[in-house]
């Protein structure tokens, strides 16, 4: 989709220039430099404020920073999913500057020798594909946070200071200026959020702040033959894809309004960082935006380099998966599923590992992703658990395919053979033996269907007796095949749903229409 262009207003032609940064939270058990918890790791998400810390956190003397190997091993796993260079050699750099939340006063960062070099990815976009070029993508600590609500609720006057965030492996992922619309940006950021996801590097939950996107956007205004760059403005700290698509949209408007009135254009320390309003929907000042020499980098002294030995590189590679475009792409075009129903079970990686173990059993990929999207959801909402948490195990869920694709049990009897095992057994503790298999609790839930011919026959000669069934009866004589849905029922009534309705339903036609 073509997005208008804001200028056209002003008698202008503009183009919107945005290159994005990314920080991606790692969900190392420990953070990056101490072993105290991480609170992006799952077992610490719901930690007390201040509650996940160590003197090396909170920048006490004399204590040193140790690395965190897992880290290190993670933001190299990405790199190779972006198609980046890994560097051989890295080193850490001290990045100074003040806040209230970065206790140390300054960041331990990289500067000029990132884990991370050049790289690139396409991303879908009008039907066709945009090529995206990576600049780098270094590690680096998190910091605190500043809330301003009260525990238990209120709004404080002052900034509260919680620092479990602070010393969190961050992984900052910058790009060239390649996007030009803010869909694209939207689209970058929901694939790179599935690869990382489905890399199992972090959990991915965004209003949790565990991927932080940070457009720097500026505008290529043409006037009489010139061309003007607006100066750049990055937007700090978006934690939503709508966040990210209106402050884009909004700074294209803005940057042209602004240019207007003051003519101002790029050059030295001329860039910017504003935040989003998402109440009235507008960016709003922070401040002047340092350039790199004001925050006076140099290798940090208390830690070793790091060598990325030949060793080192193939077991990571060898922990690449499948990226979630080229899964989406083989769940259409070689296994025939529904782009929604792809999507819907790409979306989650847990899904997807649980439907990769289905398949493994040789079972219909498009039944299996019914009953995944539909019978085991439905049980897993009202339990608030993904279905790969309900317990069943994918040997299970491929024999239930199986007994439905040779009629065994109708498709009213799933729901009912999943909740029946998951109240039995997975909700108490009784064991299922492993040589049970799910026809052996179909036939011991009574879900098994009737296929003899004689019990068939005795409820369909029921139905057709009845007077209440007459005019149905004579609808199906005259060749009115709809009616036979009103006698099929009553006969699935009689057999308390084990009738098979196909047979059922020639059966009818045999009696009634010869």
């Amino acid at each position: 989709m073509t997005t208008p262009d804001p200028g056209a207003f002003h008698g202008l032609k503009t183009t919107l220039k945005v290159g994005m940064e990314i920080h991606v939270e790692l969900d190392t058990r420990s953070k990056i430099w101490t072993d105290a918890p991480n609170v992006a790791h799952p077992d610490f998400l719901a930690a007390e404020p201040n509650t996940l810390l160590s003197p090396v956190v909170i920048g006490m003397p004399g204590t040193l920073p140790v690395i965190n190997q897992a880290a290190v091993e993670m933001s190299i796993l990405v790199g190779l999913a972006l198609n980046c260079e890994i560097a051989k050699h890295t080193k850490w750099d001290r990045k100074s500057y003040w806040y209230p939340d970065l206790p140390k006063n300054y960041q331990i960062s990289q500067y000029d020798e990132p884990i991370c070099g050049e790289g690139h990815i396409d991303i879908p976009d009008n039907g066709g594909t945009k090529h995206i070029r990576i600049t780098r993508a270094h590690l680096e600590e998190d910091a605190g946070k500043l809330l301003h609500e009260l525990p238990g609720g209120g709004f404080s006057d002052g900034s509260l200071v919680d620092l479990n965030r602070a010393g969190t492996p961050l992984l900052e992922i910058v790009t060239e200026p390649d996007f030009d619309t803010a869909d694209q940006c939207v689209t970058f950021g929901q694939m790179l959020r599935d690869i990382c996801r489905h890399l199992g590097v972090t959990q991915g939950i965004m209003q949790k702040g565990h991927m932080r996107f940070e457009p720097n956007i500026n505008v290529l205004i043409e006037k009489g033959g010139e061309t003007f760059k607006t100066p750049v403005v990055e937007i700090k700290n978006l934690n939503s894809f709508k966040a990210v698509h209106g402050a884009i949209q909004h700074e294209h408007e803005r940057q042209i309004e602004q240019w207007l009135a003051d003519n101002k254009v790029m050059g030295a320390r001329a860039k910017s960082t504003r935040g989003w309003d998402d109440v009235n929907l507008v960016t709003t000042p922070q401040r002047e935006k340092e350039d790199a020499d004001e925050y006076r980098y140099f290798p940090d002294p208390d830690l070793c380099e790091v060598e990325v030995t030949d060793e080192m590189m193939g077991r990571i590679k060898a922990q690449l998966v499948e990226l979630p475009l080229d899964r989406f792409k083989r769940y259409t075009d070689d296994l025939g599923l529904k782009l929604v129903d792809a999507k819907a079970i790409i979306d989650e990686p847990t899904n997807t590992h649980f439907f990769e173990e289905i398949l493994s059993y040789k079972a219909d990929p498009i039944a299996g992703a019914k009953l995944l999207l539909n019978n085991l959801s439905k049980l897993a909402n009202a339990q608030d658990k993904l279905p790969s948490e309900l317990g069943f195990k994918a040997k299970f869920v491929a024999e239930v395919i199986e007994l439905l694709r040779t009629n065994k049990i109708g498709s009213s009897a799933v729901d009912k053979l999943f909740e029946q095992v998951f109240d039995k057994y997975l909700m108490t503790s009784l064991l299922i033996s492993d040589d049970t298999t799910a026809e052996q609790l179909a036939m011991q839930g009574g879900l098994l269907q009737v296929t003899d011919d004689n019990a068939l026959e005795a409820w369909v000669d029921d139905v057709l007796a009845n007077p209440k069934m007459a005019k149905s009866v004579d609808d199906v004589k005259n060749g009115k095949d709809k009616a036979i849905n009103a006698l099929l029922g009553q006969v699935m009534r009689l057999s308390k749903g084990s009738a098979n309705p196909q047979v059922v339903t020639a059966m009818i036609k045999t009696k009634l229409q010869g």
